[in-house]
């Protein structure tokens, strides 16, 4: 059973970039777009802070955004890296059968990695990802290397916009891409 220590915040400043984008997108009626929570127990709370300090996860969790942009479902995983290569270890089997099952229905799944050393977000098609999740179960590299994605795939950099990580623009080129390539 996996444990969660509140020492390990790490892609908390991540996942408020992309609830706070979520948020703007939803009061422009772009998308509605939810932070799929993960179901633990708590363990040890803080009684001063009342804050949970030790914890155990109740069940795998899928993705950890899902809901839908203009009628189409949509669901994502956000992973953070300060490498240029990117360790597949941090995506677990589960989730990508989830990911596959939800395109199955016509939905579309996708990561959004955030190199934090370069800061720069990245879009990942699960179609993208897929060869180097076969090639990683078949023996062959455990990871993938930035130089081996498609660079039209970064996200624009929107310093000065209320949107902090603009992936909606990088649906619709998936979503051509996908239209031209039936």
């Amino acid at each position: 059973m996996a444990t969660w220590s509140s020492r390990g915040l790490r892609g908390s400043v991540l996942e408020e970039m992309i609830n706070r984008t979520n948020e703007k997108y939803k009061e422009q009626k772009l998308a509605l777009i939810q932070k799929v929570p993960t179901p633990i127990t708590p363990i040890k709370i803080d009684q001063e802070t009342r804050h949970i300090t030790l914890a155990y996860f109740d069940q795998k969790s899928t993705v950890d955004y899902i809901g839908v942009i203009q009628g189409i479902p949509v669901c994502f995983d956000a992973k953070e890296t300060a490498d240029m290569t990117f360790a597949l270890q941090n995506v677990h089997p589960h989730q990508v059968d989830f990911m596959k099952r939800f395109e199955e229905q016509d939905g579309i799944a996708f990561f959004l990695i955030y190199y934090s050393k370069e800061d720069f977000f990245y879009y990942l098609p699960l179609r993208h990802f897929l060869p180097f999740w076969e090639r990683a179960e078949n023996g062959g590299r455990k990871s993938f290397r930035f130089d081996e994605l498609d660079k039209t795939y970064i996200l624009p950099h929107h310093s000065n916009s209320a949107v902090m990580v603009p992936y909606l623009e990088l649906i619709n080129k998936d979503l051509t891409e996908r239209e031209a390539a039936d």
